[in-house]
């Protein structure tokens, strides 16, 4: 059954929008790396691999539905964090943003009657829990922590420790 045009159109940006996601945590990846928070780095790093799967998850979907992927134009994340604390509340932002395009895919796959999309889309909505509830976790100790900068070279430190390294 072929996909209705607009739903057709809102997966296509959708895969745009994982590739962004990608862009944004290579971006800040570099950014923790410039500032030798190698954790953090790490993190941001292996989150940008997990952003490419998923729009190569979306990608797959379309090619096994016998649909039209359109690639698009991949705009540059902002890069002007003042601190890391200001990277990942922008990594939660952008989760949350993802969330809302997430959520209105899902909700007009099941108006449109597009079980298939209806059904694959539910990956991504547990996926957003999860992605939003990482960054909300760190933003909060590094919040509750804001007046003791030696606490985050900590937190920066568990990261390091904690997190597989993605080449």
């Amino acid at each position: 059954m072929k996909m209705d045009n607009t739903l057709l159109e809102d997966v296509n940006a959708q895969i745009n929008r994982e590739f962004y996601a990608a862009y944004l945590y290579f971006a800040m990846a570099t950014y923790f790396a410039e500032i030798n928070m190698e954790g953090f780095a790490k993190l941001t790093k292996n989150h940008a691999k997990e952003e490419l799967n998923h729009a190569k998850k979306l990608y797959d979907y379309l090619i096994l539905r016998n649909e039209k992927v359109n690639l698009f134009q991949i705009e540059a994340p902002d890069t002007g964090w003042t601190n890391p604390t200001d990277a990942i509340q922008s990594a939660l932002d952008h989760e949350r943003f993802v969330t809302g395009h997430i959520h209105k895919l899902y909700k007009d796959a099941k108006e449109k009657n597009d079980f298939a999309l209806e059904v694959f889309m539910q990956w991504y909505v547990s996926e957003q829990v999860e992605e939003e509830h990482l960054f909300q976790s760190m933003l909060d100790k590094m919040n509750y922590v804001q007046d003791c900068s030696c606490e985050i070279v900590n937190i920066d430190r568990e990261l390091k420790i904690q997190s597989e390294y993605v080449e």
